[in-house]
């Protein structure tokens, strides 16, 4: 074993003589050290370096006066590797006190008691003091071999305890690295697959969006057709009806004045003054049917982008759903009541039919959802930073959370069949997208749902 760093030590006990025994055991000239090692081989065996007055001895006459001498040695970082106590001091502290308050600054410390009697049995003492594997105890009168093979092992006791609490320390240090190497490399690995999987959902519903897109592109051209020439047989048939209201307007004349009354008794039958006010008034309910369904057409293929001559224009989202509340108020007026929380809002570089379009899907959503009872929908707009934001909210029932993930898929609804086509959220998630903005929803069942769509203020180029 190499020979402990560590070869400091205290007593402390009342007796001068005591010090000076010690301190020719632990501190003897060269000469007579000789001689112990001469007796220490003839007992325990011969070493190849015998030990040599390598120890140093600091002495002191009480308890108090030894705490002090350790409170210093502490202080310096020069502790003591063990202290030799006497127990039995009749000025100040006792052996037992003394030890207590020595373990108090350095709970390391080994310790052995000296003593010819003590007031403690050995017993008493080491549960009194808790402290089997650092106490021993040497009887007076004592043998000078004894002692210093006290210290010489207690030293190097001392010495491993250190190194063991060294090694400890850097094992618990690299513990520590390790476990925070392996927290940071485990949340680098969570985040990793959390972007992992909100990729590959973006990509599935670009997937369906594309998807969308193609089938929009052909259901736009195919209804363009049909819609073309009803729009112009309407027209057509309108300029019919002006003429035919000429030669009704003339019947009427000629019936005033020959007093036909067969013919007053027709007109009156056929109820032809209801009929001259009603058929405008069909045909212009008509013709307001087809541009409806000419702008759903002009969206599909906005949303397809068959169309290359889309124009980004500034534009106020407010006057865009003004109208759209005004264009959807049929739907409303029988299912719930509208409450606009609006504050003035910039304008944006927008398409502004199609963020009209999601306007209108929203609040006819939001309607559709109310039950039999008359709902609230509330609708409210902000501004942020560089973007505004509009919130759509009802009081209606709900949406299940295994139904919320999937709402802006393509065709999916929850409405009976016949009655939805699944495309109006759809349709405004690849419009706010293409806006490079938000849209989001938040439900609970039975209470409503808010759908909330931000904006940015300006498109970059």
């Amino acid at each position: 074993m190499n020979e402990p760093t560590n070869r400091r030590i205290l007593l402390i006990d009342d007796t001068p003589s005591i010090h000076e025994d010690f301190r020719k055991i632990l501190m003897p000239p060269l000469e007579q050290n000789q001689v112990l090692d001469d007796m220490e081989a003839l007992l325990f065996g011969a070493r190849e370096n015998p030990q040599g007055p390598t120890f140093e001895l600091d002495s002191a006459y009480g308890g108090q006066g030894g705490l002090t001498l350790l409170e210093h040695a502490m202080a310096e970082q020069r502790p003591y590797a063990l202290a030799f106590v006497d127990m039995r001091m009749p000025q100040g502290w006792d052996g037992a006190q003394t030890i207590e308050e020595l373990w108090r600054v350095d709970p390391n410390l080994q310790v052995v008691v000296c003593t010819a009697y003590s007031d403690y049995s050995w017993e008493e003492l080491l549960f009194r003091l808790h402290a089997h594997d650092r106490l021993l105890i040497l009887k007076k009168p004592f043998d000078n071999i004894e002692v210093q093979q006290m210290a010489n092992t207690l030293a190097a006791k001392w010495e491993m305890a250190r190194r063991a609490s060294l090694q400890t320390s850097h094992l618990e240090h690299l513990v520590e690295q390790r476990t925070q190497a392996l927290t940071l490399a485990s949340q680098a690995l969570q985040l990793e697959i959390d972007e992992r999987k909100q990729l590959e959902s973006q990509l599935v519903q670009s997937e369906k969006l594309a998807s969308l897109g193609q089938l929009a592109a052909g259901v736009a051209h195919e209804i363009n057709n049909p819609v073309g020439f009803i729009s112009s047989n309407l027209g057509t048939l309108g300029g019919y009806f002006n003429q035919l209201q000429e030669m009704l307007d003339a019947y009427r004349q000629a019936e005033t004045a020959t007093g036909a009354e067969h013919l007053e008794a027709l007109r009156r039958r056929l109820d032809l003054d209801f009929l001259k006010e009603d058929i405008p008034t069909l045909l212009r309910e008509s013709k307001e049917g087809i541009g409806r369904v000419v702008q759903i057409v002009k969206d599909l293929k906005n949303f397809s982008r068959v169309d290359n001559d889309q124009t980004w224009q500034w534009a106020n989202l407010q006057q865009g759903i003004d109208s759209t509340l005004n264009i959807v108020a049929s739907e409303l007026k029988y299912k719930a009541d509208v409450i606009k929380h609006c504050t003035p809002l910039p304008d944006i570089e927008c398409l502004a039919s199609q963020l009209n379009q999601v306007v209108m899907n929203l609040v006819i959503n939001a309607a559709q959802a109310m039950g039999p009872e008359r709902g609230t929908i509330t609708l409210s707009n902000g501004v942020e930073g560089e973007t505004i934001w509009l919130e759509v909210a009802d009081n209606g029932c709900g949406i299940a959370p295994d139904t919320l993930q999937k709402i802006f898929d393509p065709f999916f609804t929850t409405k009976p069949v016949g009655e939805g086509t699944g495309l109006g959220l759809s349709l405004s998630y690849g419009i706010v997208k293409k806006h490079r903005g938000v849209i989001s929803v938040s439900s609970e069942l039975g209470k409503g749902t808010t759908f909330r769509v931000v904006l940015p203020i300006r498109q970059t180029v």
